[in-house]
């Protein structure tokens, strides 16, 4: 197996190779097709229907908003989590959804990229659900881990002969610093996969934003000392605001 970790729109794309099929690690930008087939037809010289497997570690826009289209052009197959449900669910949801491809146009602007459609829909049918310790379909020199925390369905990838593992949004690197996602929904058990990745001792850990790193002991407890005890999403960071804004409005005085 060979890694290939190519520069996505706002992360990076992580293409396991094979003699007889390709790996796509996360489900990339829709943006990120193009830059997917050029690099597999005219670098590797290979068939663009050589991915037989795209796993999706999470539903935001730069880790599934390619997966639908790549498997119609393709004819791969889409592994997600074992969860229930659809992570864009109800009115919520959609509006979350958008929310979140307008978070990802903004960080595409802060790291100077330029305007891409990054739409997507919002409702993914996986071929396959696994569970936490299962083998990849066809790749059984990976293995899914259940790492949740930033959504409810997040997985990280382990790969059993190399003893590496990509954690995709679990930790992000900021000037070369690793601090937790945002947003965070599930505060405790982003915790326990915290955890569950250091006991892993694994050799390397790639991030989707930040590349393959080496984490310390003092980066680890760097980041649990970080992760937050109580949720942050858009919509507590919206009230928050709100609420610092009412703060801070001049009182009327009643005249008498």
């Amino acid at each position: 197996m060979k890694l290939h970790h190519l520069d996505g729109h706002i992360q990076t794309i992580l293409l396991a190779e094979y003699p007889d099929k390709l790996l796509l690690l996360d489900g990339c930008c829709r943006s990120d097709i193009s830059v997917l087939k050029h690099f597999i037809t005219q670098t590797l010289q290979r068939s663009f229907s050589d991915i037989t497997l795209v796993v999706v570690t999470h539903m935001h826009p730069d880790h599934a908003g390619a997966a639908n289209m790549l498997r119609k052009i393709t004819g791969c197959k889409i592994a997600t989590a074992n969860v229930s449900g659809q992570w864009y669910s109800g009115l919520d949801g959609r509006l979350m959804h958008l929310t979140d491809m307008l978070l990802a146009k903004w960080v595409a602007k802060r790291m100077k990229r330029p305007s891409k459609n990054i739409w997507y829909s919002s409702q993914l049918k996986a071929d396959y659900k696994l569970d936490d310790g299962e083998a990849l379909p066809g790749f059984s020199d990976w293995v899914a881990l259940a790492t949740q925390g930033h959504t409810d369905r997040d997985l990280s990838l382990h790969h059993l002969p190399s003893n590496k593992v990509y954690v995709a949004d679990l930790m992000v690197k900021v000037k070369n610093k690793f601090i937790p996602p945002f947003p965070l929904f599930y505060p405790n058990r982003y915790r326990a996969s915290l955890h569950k990745i250091i006991a892993l001792q694994a050799d390397s850990i790639i991030l989707a934003h930040g590349g393959e790193v080496h984490l310390s002991e003092h980066d680890f407890q760097h980041l649990l000392a970080l992760a937050p005890k109580i949720p942050r999403t858009h919509w507590r960071s919206v009230k928050a605001k709100f609420k610092s804004l009412i703060k801070f409005m001049p009182k009327n005085n009643a005249h008498k």
